[in-house]
């Protein structure tokens, strides 16, 4: 491990060798290909004869061995045996960040079984989804969510089994009281079946860029691949401690930030959610060197209030993505932090990019000896068309230095192992990702769906998103989801939802420019927002109008609108605004907006 000083007393950042941190990443990863049945189960497992007694997990609830974590993924491999689930079939798993999560879908996944993680901010409507779409044999819920999941069940057209982790008082059937009877042993021979880096692993759920959430396929492959990089690039050891407070229904709160660390040795400090008031002293008190962020997390700790427990922290590393240039650099120096790893990635995606030299605000480079390993390109979107632009003999247009565009990636047909793409569960939604005959005949890559430019020196920046989507609180909303629920109010003749940029904040506010009846029940429309979307994608703002304005394809133009912002001073028109003081939607004018715009709004 890097052996650097950390803290308030830290000297500045020592130079440091970007092609080692390089070499240690693609050295980590040229050994999967030797073996396609070392999956990460087994890889873990052979960690963890290892690290014995050594602490693996942190958690609200306890601290785990290596030993003891490996024990539990062998009982729920077990479990999923002694249930006669089939290579191939699909559990789903709705529980907070705890250690058993990452225990649960590993065991099961060593096995053959595929489990689906579930956004554990979905309303029962848009779980039912997910569950449908999975086709989940049943669901493992935690007490929390088990009647959300209850809800959701009873919707779907075929009976699905809900079985709550936790014992009941109700003597339904329950998870972990079925496995604590079941040995902790090692798998024997004949337990072990052919599960391979080809085989599905996980359904991990993503608004992508239009629709309702989709299930992204996540291979075996995929997880040692996103494991054993970032462990490679972060120069992980046992004497590493990453704290991690990112949702693990994500990849990367729960596979990147988890097992980087697990399989080098070190261990994590799983928390439920982010606290601002709490952060250093936790991450102080459990001695983390690592600290896994989104952009968002960042600022607010910069605009937090001093505490003494900021100047005793031990991290060496800050590894994230949609960190702001200016939030990078008060970031970095107000907290004394030796080294920033910024990363781009999506969880369908056949690319990455990874800001290893930490250039303040870009979001990556892909170094020359690496370029045919990684082909990336920039190509130009026609906003008016919503489409990506050809010239006149049919094919994409690169951009220029600074010129904005979409970023692409070739997929490699014939090698799963390097730039394949896995898509979706839904062979529709996989197509729409894909573009064929882009620079030449026959060839083929994947959309990104995000607007980026590439400097002089090749640092990659982020743009905006394009699509019927954008980010929220580290949360991916789709538009056309939000759009459709708002539809189904009584009231509510047309609807079109966008992001605005906030001032201050990451991403962009979500807004929604309606079409209603008279005397239509605004306060009943926040509350059906509430029962029926996470707290994430609810529109913060709302626009009333006689009328919206459709393209020549017949599509909403959210783009002219998201232009126009939520200012009323530009708007002639009623606006709203979810205050979140008052419990519902409160009128717009200039003083509300002003100081929403100073940030003395909460939001």
């Amino acid at each position: 491990m890097n052996d650097l000083k950390t803290g308030a007393g830290a000297p500045a950042p020592e130079k440091r060798s970007a092609n080692k941190d390089w070499l240690r990443a693609l050295q980590n990863v040229a050994r999967i290909e030797a073996d396609r049945r070392r999956i990460l189960g087994v890889a873990f497992e052979e960690v963890a004869a290892l690290q014995g007694d050594a602490v693996a997990v942190i958690d609200n609830y306890e601290t785990v061995t290596f030993a003891t974590f490996a024990a539990r993924a062998n009982r729920y491999a077990r479990w999923a045996l002694k249930n006669d689930l089939r290579k191939g079939e699909v559990v789903a798993l709705s529980m907070g960040n705890r250690a058993d999560y990452a225990a649960i879908w590993l065991g099961l996944t060593r096995v053959g079984v595929v489990v689906a993680l579930l956004n554990v901010n979905l309303p029962a409507s848009a779980l039912a989804h997910c569950l449908g779409a999975a086709q989940a044999r049943c669901v493992i819920a935690a007490r929390e969510l088990d009647e959300t999941c209850r809800q959701a069940a009873a919707l779907l057209d075929s009976p699905l089994e809900v079985i709550g982790f936790e014992e009941t008082a109700d003597g339904r059937r329950s998870f972990s009281p079925e496995t604590a009877a079941i040995s902790g042993e090692p798998l024997r021979p004949a337990e072990q079946r052919e599960v391979t880096l080809n085989d599905r692993a996980l359904y991990i759920f993503t608004s992508g860029t239009t629709g309702l959430p989709k299930a992204a396929i996540v291979t075996h492959r995929r997880l040692m691949n996103w494991s054993l990089w970032f462990s490679g690039l972060i120069d992980a050891g046992p004497m590493d401690r990453m704290y991690n407070c990112l949702p693990m229904y994500h990849s990367v709160g729960g596979v990147v930030a988890v097992w980087s660390a697990l399989l080098a040795g070190g261990s994590v400090v799983l928390r439920p959610r982010f606290s601002v008031s709490n952060f250093w002293e936790d991450v102080a008190a459990q001695q983390c060197t690592l600290f896994q962020y989104i952009g968002e997390l960042c600022r607010y700790l910069v605009n937090a209030p001093d505490c003494e427990a900021h100047k005793r922290h031990n991290l060496r590393l800050a590894l994230g993505n949609g960190l702001r240039g200016d939030v990078w650099t008060s970031f970095q120096q107000r907290f004394h932090i030796p080294r920033i790893l910024e990363f781009y990635a999506a969880t369908e995606s056949n690319f990455s990019l990874y800001n290893v030299e930490g250039e303040p605000g870009a979001i990556g480079r892909i170094p020359a000896f690496l370029a045919q390993r990684f082909p990336v390109a920039l190509v130009a979107f026609d906003e008016a068309a919503d489409a990506i632009a050809r010239g006149e003999d049919g094919r994409c247009i690169r951009r220029g230095v600074d010129e904005a565009g979409e970023a692409i990636a070739r997929i490699d047909v014939d090698d799963a192992s390097s730039a394949g793409f896995d898509g979706y569960l839904s062979r529709k939604d996989s197509e729409k990702k894909i573009l064929r005959d882009v620079f030449e005949a026959g060839d083929v890559w994947m959309r990104s769906g995000d607007l980026m430019r590439k400097d002089a020196r090749g640092f990659y920046y982020f743009v905006d998103r394009i699509g019927d989507s954008f980010r929220w609180k580290g949360e991916n909303v789709s538009t056309f989801e939000v759009a459709q629920v708002l539809m189904k109010f009584p009231g509510v003749r047309d609807a079109v939802v966008y992001g605005v940029v906030v001032p201050g904040h990451e991403g962009r506010a979500g807004m929604a420019a309606l079409v209603v009846d008279q005397g239509f029940d605004l306060p009943g429309l926040r509350r059906h927002a509430e029962a029926s979307l996470p707290s994430y994608a609810r529109p913060l703002f709302l626009r009333l109008r006689s009328s919206i304005e459709i393209t020549g394809t017949f599509k909403h133009k959210a783009q002219t609108l998201a232009a126009e912002g939520f200012d009323p001073a530009k708007i002639g028109e009623p606006l709203y605004f979810a205050d979140p003081e008052r419990g519902g939607y409160a009128p717009l004018d200039g003083k509300l907006h002003n100081r929403i715009h100073a940030g003395a709004v909460r939001l």
